[in-house]
């Protein structure tokens, strides 16, 4: 598949710039529902914001898919949410991160903060040297996890686990049942068994099963997420530019891709009564 480029045209730069401000939403984007386990970190962290978040759950899972495709989803999707007034970007996905995150900078002025495995501070919490990454097989796969192996892994070793099924079990709200704690328990046990006394959630739907996990893994194993983390990238990125939204009158607004029927019973799981809309037709 050739690859894919995108331009933002002057005048489209130009508009974003004079159109932001410190009320303006923060659009996130990601191939499902996972990523409100992000939301729920800025939100806790920066109250006052209002965000438009964006679910592409008629295309997910995005990990098995040619990073082409992805590219041209959320290029879509961010166009989307520049049209709602979006002051920043926030890809909740890993694997969209590593597919699309440069051409995403590219294209737009307004910044974009994406996702990346804690293989860092995995390294430095393992006490056996052994860490567990549970991730999607296009996160794993991709330069930018490699890169990250290289600058961060040097003495540890590094189990990797793809788990597309998990991501599907978010997807429909499915965190605690018998199905649930079997697909996690043939997820995690390789990584238990290979010795990983931490396991890295490399897909933003992951964290969401962390109670299953830690029953099958024990309280000596750590979980690690980076959706603190980036919050707290995007208050200081706010902050430096003035961009910071003041008082406690955050709110968020939720589009799918996918069925809204469905796709409503999830939030209502994941983040708490809030109305689901479909996107515009043009993203079937």
């Amino acid at each position: 598949m050739p690859s894919v480029k995108f331009r933002c045209s002057d005048a489209l730069r130009w508009t974003i710039a004079m159109n932001v401000s410190e009320n303006a939403p923060i659009g996130v984007l990601d191939s499902g529902m996972g990523g409100i386990s992000v939301l729920n970190a800025m939100r806790s962290l920066l109250p006052a914001e209002r965000f438009v978040y964006v679910a592409d759950s008629g295309h997910v899972p995005y990990g098995p898919k040619p990073a082409e495709y992805i590219q041209v989803r959320c290029d879509l999707i961010a166009r989307f949410l520049i049209e709602r007034g979006a002051k920043a970007l926030v890809i909740a996905c890993n694997t969209a991160t590593a597919a699309a995150a440069e051409q995403l900078r590219a294209t737009y002025s307004v910044p974009v903060i994406g996702m990346e495995p804690a293989v860092k501070p995995a390294s430095a919490a393992t006490k056996r040297g052994v860490v567990g990454v549970l991730a999607t097989s296009g996160t794993l796969a991709s330069a930018r996890f490699a890169a990250l192996l290289d600058r961060f892994a040097g003495g540890i070793r590094v189990i990797t686990q793809p788990a597309p099924e998990l991501v599907l079990l978010v997807e429909s709200g499915d965190l605690d049942s018998r199905e649930a704690r079997a697909a996690c328990e043939i997820a995690v046990r390789p990584l238990l068994d290979g010795g990983a006394d931490v396991i890295v959630h490399g897909c933003t739907h992951f964290p969401f099963l962390k109670p299953l996990i830690a029953d099958l893994a024990g309280p000596e194993v750590i979980q690690i997420d980076t959706g603190a983390a980036v919050a707290r990238h995007l208050k200081s990125m706010l902050g430096s530019r003035d961009l910071l939204a003041e008082g406690v009158n955050g709110d968020a607004d939720f589009f799918t891709s996918g069925e809204v029927a469905t796709g409503t019973g999830v939030v209502s799981r994941l983040y708490g009564e809030a109305a689901l809309e479909a996107l515009p037709d043009r993203f079937r």
